[in-house]
């Protein structure tokens, strides 16, 4: 039983991660104009793995990690500009395999007990966002002492960590997400 609820996790964290991809997310803004909608300039893939390791846990949320990049590094365009074997010399290509960590370590520590309420559960979201940048900043500057990087390290750096605190607000409403689903899924710490 345990097996099939691994696997049906997985399968459907890595249904949410690719579909997550494709949503661009927006926020609600008011001004002398009236409310409208601005894009922060990311999607929802990391909010989806993160949901799926603190709703699913560790095992599922690793296999969709691991499912995800396998899918993209198979020739299907999942990732944000395509995907392929190519994209694995990518500057971004750290954030992504950032994925794996991440999903372990915010799966295992959102099954410790005392992990039932939002606040922890968005502490543990911020981690696994931690994981992801700290990933994806060492494959940069790996690259950076490899070469691979002709304008610099530093435009790279602030490229793609720049959208950092609009997803450290996405994973305030991942925990409030994941809190509501372990509830109604009577999902124990």
């Amino acid at each position: 039983m345990r097996a099939l609820a691994t696997w049906s996790g997985a399968i459907a964290g890595l249904l949410l991660i690719v579909v997550g991809g494709l949503v661009p997310t927006a926020f609600p803004f008011h001004d002398a104009a009236g409310w409208s909608l601005r894009p922060l300039g990311i999607t929802l893939q990391v909010p989806a793995l993160l949901l799926t390791a603190l709703v699913a846990g560790p095992r599922s949320a690793l296999l969709a990690a691991v499912a995800y990049l396998s899918v993209g590094l198979f020739q299907l365009p999942v990732f944000h500009e395509g995907g392929g074997v190519g994209y694995l010399l990518d500057p971004g290509f750290g954030y992504l395999a950032g994925f794996v960590p991440a999903a372990w370590v915010s799966g295992r520590l959102a099954r410790q007990p005392d992990m039932g309420d939002p606040l922890s559960l968005a502490v543990v979201a911020g981690l696994g966002l931690l994981v992801i940048q700290l990933c994806g900043l060492a494959n940069l500057l790996l690259g950076a002492v490899m070469g691979r990087w002709g304008d610099g390290v530093l435009p790279l750096v602030i490229g793609y960590s720049l959208a950092l605190l609009p997803q450290l607000l996405l994973c305030c409403a991942v925990a409030v997400l994941a809190w509501l689903l372990r509830r109604i899924l009577l999902i124990e710490s």
